[in-house]
């Protein structure tokens, strides 16, 4: 997962935030890593089940944050005076 977030941080070129349809790829891992990680919940309550929720947020963050990376580029684009 961190994996995935730090590939999409250097195909972003991030403080110069290029738009590139390569973040797709590790957006894909991300989602994939996610529904990985929602398999493994457990239907009583335990100190595991309270774990793998918060494995789930931290992957819906990273999963969050490469959207940014994909996205801003283009809203930068479309509000720019062209």
């Amino acid at each position: 997962m961190l994996g995935s977030l730090v590939a999409a941080f250097f195909l972003s070129d991030f403080p110069h935030n290029r738009a590139t349809l390569l973040l797709l790829a590790p957006m894909l891992v991300s989602v994939a890593g996610t529904a990985d990680t929602i398999r493994c919940i457990r239907k009583r309550w335990s100190l595991y089940h309270g774990g793998v929720i918060f494995c789930i947020y931290m992957d819906l963050m990273v999963v969050t944050m490469i959207l940014v990376f994909l996205l801003y580029p283009y809203a930068l684009w479309m509000t720019s005076g062209r």
